[in-house]
């Protein structure tokens, strides 16, 4: 349970969800791949949250990488829900076995999300370049200006 109090703290650091009222906000950096955090709901031990690279899967259409949270307020402990990952991401960050247990599948999903907040936090994504969206319900553009895609990124966190 170290690695959910972990992210529970990596996550509050960086973007400061609890502070943060329902809706969409937007990260922005010289990167060319924005990073969209939903809080989805509120409740008064937890917060469910969507966080992921406004980048798109050209094979299924979602949003990828993508991870679904619950933060525990009362056990200050980040749980990943669901984590959603293209087939570029699995061969970037190497072959995922497959899980002998629902305890192994969520220690790996928690293992991702505790790199990918190290890897956010290293390139100066923060509360403070964080800014609300208006929700239009249009998908968010695959690549940056700069033509940077959500495989390169993932490639550098697992790299």
């Amino acid at each position: 349970m170290g690695l959910y109090s972990e992210n529970y703290h990596r996550l509050s650091r960086l973007f400061g969800p609890q502070r943060l009222a329902v809706g969409s906000y937007l990260s922005s950096l010289d990167d060319g791949l924005d990073v969209r955090l939903d809080v989805v709901e509120r409740h008064r031990y937890t917060l469910d949250l969507h966080l992921t690279y406004c980048s798109v899967d050209h094979e299924t259409g979602e949003l990828t990488p993508s991870a679904q949270l619950r933060m525990y307020h009362d056990a200050h402990m980040a749980e990943v829900m669901h984590l959603n990952a293209d087939r570029r991401l699995t061969r970037a960050i190497g072959p995922l076995r497959p899980a002998r247990s629902i305890f192994q599948q969520r220690l790996r999903m928690s293992s991702f999300l505790n790199r990918w907040l190290e890897y956010l936090a290293e390139q100066g994504h923060s509360i403070g370049t964080l800014e609300a969206l208006a929700d239009t319900g249009a998908a968010p553009p695959d690549a940056g200006p700069d033509g940077v895609d959500a495989y390169e990124i993932v490639r550098r966190i697992a790299g």
